[in-house]
Parts: C-alpha cells; sequence; structure tokens
C-alpha cells in the first residue's frame, strides 16, 4: 500500500493566516456596525446619510452581509484546518458580497451616496468606497480561487 498524502506547502499557512487577520477584520467590523451604532459609524467616516441606509437594511439583507462576513471567516479556518469544506464556504461568502454590492449599487440605488465620507464634519466627494470594494471583491477572489486551488491539488481533505 503507497502513502498517497500530499505535503501542506509552507504557503497554505501564510494564506491562512492573512485570510484570518483580513476576513478577522471584516467580523470585528461587522460585530462594531451591529452594536457600535452611530459612534462607530461616524467614527469610520459615514456621512448621515449613509448611516441612515445602513440602519435601514431589510433583516434579509443584514443576512446577506453576515453569511458574507462570518462565511469568510468560516472559509479562513477551514483553510488552516485543511478542509475541503473551505471553497464552497469562501464561494458562498464572495457570493453574498457580490450580492450585497448588487442591491446597494443597482438596486436600492445608494452608489452616488457611497461616494462621500465626513471629514472635519464637512462631507468630501471620495472613491475611497468604490476603490475599497473592489479591494475587498480582490480578497475574495483571491481567497475563494486558493482554496479551490488547493482542494484541486488534494493539499484539503
Amino acid at each position: 500500500m503507497t502513502d498517497m498524502t500530499v505535503k501542506t506547502p509552507w504557503h497554505l499557512w501564510a494564506v491562512g493566516a492573512i485570510a484570518v487577520l483580513w476576513n478577522g477584520y471584516g467580523a470585528y467590523d461587522y460585530v462594531m456596525s451591529m452594536t457600535g451604532g452611530a459612534e462607530y459609524l461616524t467614527k469610520m467616516g459615514m456621512t448621515p446619510e449613509q448611516m441612515a441606509y445602513y440602519e435601514a437594511f431589510p433583516a434579509w439583507m443584514t443576512a446577506v452581509w453576515a453569511v458574507g462576513v462570518w462565511g469568510a471567516l468560516l472559509g479562513s479556518l477551514l483553510l488552516l484546518l485543511r478542509r475541503r469544506l473551505a471553497f464552497p464556504v469562501f464561494a458562498l461568502s464572495f457570493a453574498a458580497f457580490l450580492f450585497s454590492l448588487f442591491h446597494t449599487y443597482v438596486v436600492a440605488g445608494a452608489g452616488e451616496m457611497m461616494g462621500y465620507m465626513m471629514q472635519d464634519g464637512q462631507k468630501v466627494a471620495t472613491p475611497m468606497i468604490y476603490v475599497m470594494n473592489g479591494v475587498i471583491a480582490a480578497g475574495c477572489a483571491f481567497f475563494t480561487w486558493y482554496a479551490w486551488t488547493m482542494g484541486k491539488k488534494g493539499v484539503l481533505r
């Protein structure tokens, strides 16, 4: 009988640790957004209109956000545990993120409102939310792809 064990590459631990830190911040932001209220959102530079938009989220949209955030953190942990389930969990999380973007920018038409932030008490136009959404999407895509790749190579079991 031959041993078919695939050696875990060093980069799995590096990517997994980065994924936990990256997605851990997302989980922190979610918890603070849910519990810190206007004080936290103000510290994050949100305008009153943006805060009102997020506070008026329907329960199902909050659930989509939760699936995205907590799914990403769970996927990160599953990656470190070398579990094949990391890929579908990351994929579900990524889909939830993309759905939330679609809802915000297309369905709710809140795109223009998102292009502002508060600085020194003034509402200032900034592309940062779009850049941030692009970076988050790239991170989601990378972690999903990485888990898929590691699964195909037999690293995840």
